[in-house]
This record gives structure tokens, C-alpha cells and sequence, in this order.
């Protein structure tokens, strides 16, 4: 099997990406969708890459000590549908990251459509982002305000992945800061670690913004799940798209010479009585029973 246009494009749009910004302070990739990515391009893998390619940009405006992070994860078919790019930056209130979000894709749409694009949304954020950190943010109609937060609100469920969670701090700030932003779902810590949180997708994506920057041999978003909210309680939409009540450490009879690897197949019923057995085979690649 021979790879495809799309995964050609996305290797080359990053390997461009890594020679104009070598800095890992400018630019992170995920490391393991890389390689995956790299072995189905160059024929050593005949299947398509298991995870999204994933990473972050970290774009200094001139003339500003304002620093902006473009978080960017391919969908399989990119460059023939629009990339997902999540913005970043301190100095702007969440509504300014909103409608510069939304106008960034609004570009992309109309002079991007069907091309690799992430160079483009890089421009066009050092042209444009100055105008939203500066101007001032419009007093609204509270009552307009809160019918348009409500169907703009996106649910999402997080998978992530880590080499292993061990350190005691580090699952004490897994459960706070869960139960801090709302989420629910599980962490199972030993050897791999594994996180599902769910919840309102900003909940989330600042959950996975604290995770992420704590040391770790390796750890990465595996699978995202995303679905708008209908117009109406926000609170109960949420509510009936949730898999798990609360959020708990689930330990599954550890075992091995340090006992920090969890019974697998515990996991597996664990996951299917929530409905989620498919996620065991994208951690694994082999099918729970």
C-alpha cells in the first residue's frame, strides 16, 4: 500500500515547519505521531498512523512582550479540510481568543481551502493579533451574550497517554485540577498511565494545558472527541454526554516487580461497561476481551 497525498502532505508541511522554526521553544512536536508519520510516508509502515499528528507553535509578536501558542492537530484527511488550531495567549480574555479563533478559520476557509495552511495562519495571526490585544472588549447584552456562549460551546472527551505516572504529586494534581475544572473520568496510574477527562472542551483544554508542562518521559493527547451543544442548558447537555460520574484514580490489581503495571484486561471491562472498549485497541493496537 502505497501512503497517501494527504499524509505526504501533512510530513512535509512539518518537516518545513521543523527547518523554520528549530527552536523547541518556538516549535513542539509530538514525537510519536511524528515517527509514525514518517514510517507510513517512507514505506517502512504500510498502515496508517494510529494517532493525529500534534503540535504547538509559539509565535512572539513584534513590537509586544506578548507571546501567542497556536496548539495544532491534523485530521487524517488535511490538508483537505481545515486543520484543528486552538489559540493561546495570556493577554487576551477568553472572548478575544473566541472571535480570533473564529476569524482565523474564516481566513483559512476562504484562501486556504484544500492547501497545506499553517504557515498561512502563522502570517496571518503576526498581522492581525495586535488588533485583539489591544482593543477593548465591547459591553453586550448579558442575556445575548449567554444564548451565544451556549451554542458556541463545544463538548469534548480527552484520551491521553503517558509513558507512566508514578509521582505522587503528580496524580494529587490530576484529581484536583479535574475536579477543580469540573471534568469527569479516570486516571490509572503505573506503567502505561492512561487519562480520560470530559467536560466542557475549555475545561479541558486548560486541564491538558497544566498536564502537559509537568516533566514527563513522554505523554500526548491519543484520541479527542468533540461534539457541539445544542442551543438550551448547557449544564444538561453536558450531563448526557458524559461516560463517567466524577472523577476517580482507577486502579486495576497492580502487579509486576514494582507493582505499577495494571491488569489489562480489568481496564478492557472497565472501558467497555462505559462504552468506550473501542479506545483500548488505539492505546494498544490489539483488541481487549
Amino acid at each position: 500500500m502505497t501512503c497517501s497525498e494527504e499524509a505526504e502532505a501533512q510530513f512535509a508541511e512539518i518537516e518545513l515547519l521543523l527547518s523554520m522554526f528549530p527552536s523547541e521553544e518556538e516549535l513542539q512536536v509530538d514525537e510519536l505521531s511524528h515517527a509514525e508519520l514518517r514510517a507510513y510516508v517512507e514505506g517502512s509502515a504500510h498502515t496508517p498512523p494510529s494517532t493525529r499528528p500534534q503540535f504547538s507553535i509559539k509565535l512572539k509578536l513584534e513590537n509586544l512582550e506578548v507571546s501567542i501558542t497556536l496548539l495544532c492537530t491534523y485530521p487524517p484527511d488535511y490538508p483537505k479540510v481545515l486543520p484543528d488550531i486552538t489559540i493561546r495567549c495570556s493577554e487576551l480574555t477568553r472572548s478575544q481568543q473566541m472571535l480570533l479563533h473564529s476569524n482565523l478559520n474564516t481566513y483559512l476557509s476562504e484562501n486556504c481551502s484544500g492547501d497545506v495552511c499553517i504557515l498561512s495562519a502563522v502570517q496571518w495571526i503576526n498581522e492581525n493579533a495586535q488588533e485583539y490585544i489591544t482593543k477593548s472588549v465591547p459591553v453586550s447584552d448579558p442575556k445575548k451574550e449567554n444564548v451565544s456562549k451556549q451554542s458556541n460551546e463545544t463538548f469534548t472527551r480527552l484520551w491521553i497517554y503517558s509513558h507512566h505516572i508514578y509521582n505522587k504529586i503528580k496524580r494529587k494534581n490530576i484529581l484536583e485540577w479535574a475536579k477543580e475544572l469540573n471534568l469527569s473520568g479516570f486516571s490509572m496510574p503505573g506503567k502505561p498511565g492512561i487519562v480520560c477527562v470530559e467536560g466542557l472542551q475549555s475545561a479541558c483544554d486548560e486541564f491538558w494545558a497544566r498536564v502537559k508542562v509537568l516533566t514527563w518521559k513522554r505523554i500526548m493527547v491519543r484520541h479527542r472527541e468533540d461534539v457541539p451543544l445544542e442551543n438550551g442548558s448547557m449544564e444538561e447537555g453536558i450531563d448526557s454526554l458524559r461516560k463517567f460520574t466524577g472523577f476517580h484514580e482507577a486502579i486495576f490489581e497492580p502487579h509486576g516487580t514494582r507493582g505499577n503495571h495494571m491488569d489489562l484486561g480489568q481496564l478492557y471491562q472497565f472501558l467497555n461497561d462505559k462504552g468506550c472498549a473501542d479506545i483500548f485497541q488505539m492505546y494498544f493496537g490489539i483488541e481487549g476481551r
